[in-house]
């Protein structure tokens, strides 16, 4: 028997995880616990929790953090316990997002046909129209993406190997975890999901995207609360989750663009009055390079089990396809 651990995090926003706890008990799945991770929640979310352990019982635990300690540090509190417990698989389901009734199933019958270490679904936006993710994309320029974003619903691509799962919904299996480790708390919030994929897959594991596995998201519902939080966040992980994870025959190539893509953007963040948090953004990346980010490249590189071609094989040779205007740029000088 298959045993799964579904990590939902909450800060301060318990109506929409009392929806999603809502979806999740009703999984059309035989064995598997909610973990819920109070992160330390300034409404009355800790309140609300009493009310939900006595209505879910044994499938609801619930763990309290007393400090708000991000996404990253959130789900590892649920991560760690479920590491304890004897499951063989461990999803996170972003709180502000709701399955289908055959979500975990089908991501766990993809997880055990194709021997994945991660396997992703089909992400939704709230409305169903249109696809927030299904999974993620890594570019030669160095920057992250999620992949199908804002296509429309019916032109969703079919299941298969990718190169990352988004962390709002997917299922990460224990040997994985046990063998490169759980998320990278320094990144806080934003791209700890690709760092993971990263890792997995110059470990060896391999990313699967299920299309059957169908969950809604309503975007942003967190980080909307936190002005400048996106554009901190972004400046800082972007060059850690380059830092730790390009193979050094990458490194040039890869890198050369990213610095010419990231000051660019570092100038659109200035211009439109976000240049303080990218700022900020840029100094925190320079600290956790030294502090952390740099030594666990040596062990993450070390630790590489597959070529460099077959990392380039994954990666997206092109610009992201929101950078339109690089895009254009680039035409003009190119003529391309």
């Amino acid at each position: 028997m298959t045993r799964v651990a579904i990590v939902v995090l909450n800060w301060n926003g318990i109506e929409d995880t009392i929806s999603c706890l809502e979806a999740l008990s009703k999984q059309n799945f035989d064995d598997f616990v909610m973990v819920a991770v109070e992160n330390g929640s300034t409404d009355t979310s800790v309140r609300e929790f009493k009310l939900l352990e006595r209505k879910y019982g044994h499938k609801l635990k619930t763990l309290y953090n007393q400090t708000n300690l991000g996404f990253d540090g959130g789900v590892n509190t649920g991560i760690r316990w479920a590491l304890k417990h004897d499951f063989d698989y461990i999803a996170l389901l972003n709180n502000d997002a709701i399955p289908d009734r055959d979500w975990l199933s089908h991501l766990v019958k993809a997880a055990v046909a194709n021997k994945s270490g991660i396997t992703t679904g089909l992400l939704l936006h709230e409305d169903g129209k249109t696809i927030d993710s299904t999974g993620d994309y890594y570019s030669s320029w160095g920057m992250p993406f999620p992949r199908g974003r804002d296509i429309k619903t019916g032109q969703a691509p079919e299941s298969g190997f990718v190169f990352g799962a988004s962390g709002g919904a997917s299922l990460y299996s224990v040997p994985l975890l046990r063998d490169v480790g759980i998320f990278d708390e320094a990144f806080f919030a934003y791209y700890e999901d690709v760092d993971i994929s990263f890792r997995a897959q110059l470990a060896g594991y391999r990313v699967f995207y299920e299309k059957k596995a169908i969950a809604y998201h309503k975007q942003g519902a967190t980080s909307g609360k936190m002005p400048g939080f996106t554009v901190y966040q972004t400046f800082k992980n972007i060059p850690l989750l380059y830092a730790k994870n390009v193979p050094f025959r990458l490194l040039l190539p890869i890198g050369l663009r990213l610095f010419v893509l990231y000051w660019l953007i570092f100038g659109n963040a200035v211009r439109k009055g976000a240049g303080w948090p990218a700022l900020k953004g840029w100094l925190a990346s320079v600290w956790y390079f030294w502090t952390s980010s740099l030594w666990q490249r040596f062990v993450i590189q070390r630790r590489k089990s597959v070529r460099t071609a077959y990392i380039s094989s994954l990666i997206w040779h092109d610009l992201p396809p929101e950078q339109t205007g690089l895009r254009k740029l680039r035409k003009a000088i190119s003529g391309k």
